[in-house]
Order: C-alpha cells, then sequence, then structure tokens
C-alpha cells in the first residue's frame, strides 16, 4: 500500500497480516481525495476516521495537512500499526482501540469530516448515516464519508449529498446542514 497524494505522496507501508481489513483501493482513494481537495481546505480539517483498519485514509489525511486525524478501530494490530506508523512519520493521527459504535457514544469532540470504512458484510451500514449525523460529532457543514460495496444503497438516508462507484468501492457523501 501506500500514500497516494500530499506530503507523504509514494510513501509505502506494508500493514501487519494480523489486520484483518480490505484496504481501500489506490484509485478509489486517489479519486475521493481529487474530490476532497475540490471542496475542503484539508490543511484545516479535524478528521474522525472510523473502522480505521490499516490506517491507510488517516494517513492519507495526514499526507494531505489535516490538523488532527482521530484513527478508531477495535483490532489491537491496527491500533499498533497506526500509531507506530503515524509516530515514526511524525503524523498527527491518534490511534484508539475501541468498538466504533461504543466510541460514537462517548466521544465528545467535533469533527470537519468522518470517513467510515466498515466491513462490507456488517449488517449495521445503513444505520450509520443517521447515527454519525445525530451523534453530534460532525460540525455543523461537516463532511460524512461511508464507504460500503453495493449491497446497499445509502441515497435516500437523510442529508445524502451524492454516491460516486470506483468499481466495488461505493462512497456516499452526506453533508450536515
Amino acid at each position: 500500500m501506500r500514500i497516494v497524494s500530499g506530503k507523504y505522496k509514494g510513501k509505502r507501508f506494508i500493514a501487519p497480516k494480523a489486520i484483518k481489513a480490505r484496504p481501500t483501493t489506490d484509485f478509489a482513494k486517489e479519486s475521493l481525495f481529487n474530490i476532497l481537495e475540490n471542496r475542503l481546505d484539508l490543511t484545516e480539517v479535524t478528521v474522525l476516521d472510523l473502522f480505521a483498519g490499516t490506517g491507510s485514509i488517516s494517513f492519507e489525511f495526514a499526507s494531505h495537512g489535516a490538523t488532527r486525524v482521530t484513527s478508531v478501530d477495535m483490532s489491537l494490530a491496527s491500533y499498533r500499526f497506526v500509531n507506530s506508523f503515524s509516530h515514526e512519520n511524525d503524523m498527527c493521527v491518534k490511534a484508539i482501540k475501541q468498538d466504533v459504535f461504543k466510541y460514537i457514544k462517548k466521544d465528545t469532540n467535533q469533527y470537519d469530516v468522518i470517513f467510515a470504512d466498515p466491513p462490507y458484510a456488517l449488517k449495521r451500514i445503513p444505520e450509520l448515516p443517521a447515527l454519525l449525523l445525530g451523534s453530534g460529532l460532525l460540525k455543523e457543514g461537516g463532511l460524512l464519508i461511508v464507504e460500503h460495496g453495493e449491497e446497499f444503497d445509502l441515497t435516500e438516508c437523510d442529508h445524502h449529498q451524492e454516491t460516486r462507484e470506483y468499481g466495488r468501492v461505493i462512497f456516499s457523501f452526506f453533508k450536515k446542514d
């Protein structure tokens, strides 16, 4: 895997095999960050990366100059890897080892961007937009992005703005206004 753009563009990383995650493809990640660069000043955003897995999206936001990235995953291997890689590369990424649904209930911070990339087989994916938009975690005018597979259609969820498809990767965008 690699960081596709920003300060750390081209930096490769190898996540431990103990991380049982499906990383976002480089093609989809590059497309996503092209969209985000045209919508936001990524050097001024705070980010919450849920179901972070390998930390690929967290590292990408850090590479683009985000002021703070919080990376949440329940896997100990993910937690250790994300913290280690971000520390070694002087990134503003803080990993937290916790179940995402429990974390959502207790975090008191607010974020400009929330990115959620749950396992595609997770049955609760359709609940995520309402749960996250109603949690108080997203700042007014903030952007929620849910990555999912074709099994779910989130276009009928409140505050849905658009959906982008990149092969088997689908990004659904929601804006809190």
